[in-house]
């Protein structure tokens, strides 16, 4: 899977452990640049180069995940989940097709964003679920342009 990774000066050390573990699981690695402190900048170049297909999906940290995911979350087509417990890290692929994930270097440890990375990149989104017809509301409601 192509990844591509992007974060604020508060998030860059968290940023390079994900992308070593993402090489060592076998993914291809995209970096945005991360001097910019206006974290809008690179959450928004991540989620539209996600969206255009360049990449299959994406990792935003800041300090707190936040800023990143409500960025992304500007761009049409991103769908960031911003995660602090693996539940969430799996339930992002699973139950609502998140094609970026973000997280908070101030709230998660190196350990656990792996963990959390790992269990988002595993699954993939089944178009039968029970969570299809809540994730196509969410889609028809961005096309209507309100």
């Amino acid at each position: 899977m192509k990844l591509a990774f992007g974060c604020d000066p508060n998030a860059k050390d968290l940023k390079k452990v994900l992308m070593d573990e993402a090489k060592r699981l076998g993914h291809e690695v995209v970096d945005f640049p991360s001097d910019d402190p206006i974290y809008a900048n690179v959450a928004v170049a991540v989620a539209e180069s996600v969206v255009k297909g360049e990449e299959d999906r994406g990792i935003l940290l800041c300090g707190t995940g936040l800023g990143v995911s409500i960025a992304a979350n500007k761009v049409p087509g991103a769908y960031c989940a911003c995660v602090a417990d693996i539940y969430q890290a799996e339930r992002a692929t699973l139950s609502n097709n998140a094609n970026l994930l973000a997280m908070g270097a101030q709230v998660v440890g190196p350990e656990s964003a792996k963990a959390f990375m790992r269990a988002y990149l595993s699954g993939t989104f089944d178009p039968n679920s029970r969570s299809a017809p809540k994730i196509a509301r969410i889609s028809e409601y961005e096309k209507q342009g309100k």
